[in-house]
């Protein structure tokens, strides 16, 4: 499958922004989907993710109650929609896909998008 995500921007402490992640080459339904990021100069770390259905999700306690995590199968998109965004939150943010168990671990992630930068300035 090939993930490309979008709607990364330059935008102000407080503000919202909504990711986009669109599959193809495969139905999204097969595929637990996450959203990871990387800072400069930090390692990739897991931010949240949703099951096959959507029916579950998990996030990092940085961004609960903040950041949530939807997915349209029909589409074959996921998204974040991010809230109350901080400078912190500055990163590269990377969709990921893995099929069979629920991990939040990069490492278990088989497929990945390009990323998109989000900036977030005080």
């Amino acid at each position: 499958v090939q993930l490309q995500a979008s709607g990364g921007g330059l935008l102000q402490a407080g503000d919202f922004l909504k990711l986009s992640c669109a599959a193809s080459g495969r139905a999204l339904s097969n595929y637990i989907m996450g959203w990871f990021r990387q800072a400069p100069g930090k390692e990739r770390e897991f931010v949240i993710a949703i099951s096959q259905s959507g029916g579950y999700t998990d996030s990092a306690d940085f961004v609960k109650g903040r950041f949530t995590i939807s997915r349209d199968n029909g589409k074959n998109t996921v998204y974040l929609q991010m809230n109350s965004l901080k400078p912190e939150d500055t990163a590269l943010y990377y969709c990921a896909a893995k099929g069979c168990t629920w991990s939040v671990r990069a490492q278990r992630y088989e497929y990945w998008g390009q990323g998109t930068l989000v900036t977030v300035s005080s």
